[in-house]
């Protein structure tokens, strides 16, 4: 695309920086973790300086730690993003507004906090059994 190596060197050194991958530069993507993978895939899209990321399923095949590492990361970065995720916990932790899809139809489409107060609307479209909802439910009622 016409760039220097130091025009390409400076962005993609700071997008690993900013997902904690620094110092990965030279490793081999086969001796990668799923999760250090996904963290690279983010600082790629990164070094582009996006205005918009799009996320599709960003904590699939993660383990729990590298999950919460992935949201963390995703919390600081400022620009605007759209998740597309099952996972509802994810959603609650980086989402302020949620709107559900079933059958490529939109079928809600509000504040995370509302939506997932409305067990009648997740149970009628199977986003989480009910022992789930009612603690996830119970969570949110209690921190906000």
């Amino acid at each position: 695309m016409g760039y220097s190596e130091l025009q390409v060197k400076q962005p993609v050194t700071q997008a690993l920086k900013w997902v904690g991958m620094d110092g990965y530069e030279q490793r081999y993507p086969h001796h990668l973790s799923v999760g250090e993978k996904k963290r690279t895939a983010v600082a790629t899209v990164l070094s582009l300086n996006p205005e918009l990321l799009v996320l599709d399923e960003p904590s699939s095949n993660l383990d729990p730690r590298s999950k919460w590492s992935l949201i963390e990361i995703v919390k600081r970065l400022p620009m605007t993003k759209i998740i597309a995720s099952h996972d509802l916990e994810l959603i609650e932790a980086l989402c302020q507004r949620a709107i559900i899809l079933d059958g490529g139809i939109i079928v809600a489409d509000g504040s995370t906090t509302n939506i997932f107060n409305d067990v009648t609307l997740l149970r009628a479209h199977g986003l989480a059994p009910e022992e789930k909802l009612l603690k996830l439910q119970a969570d949110i009622q209690g921190s906000g």
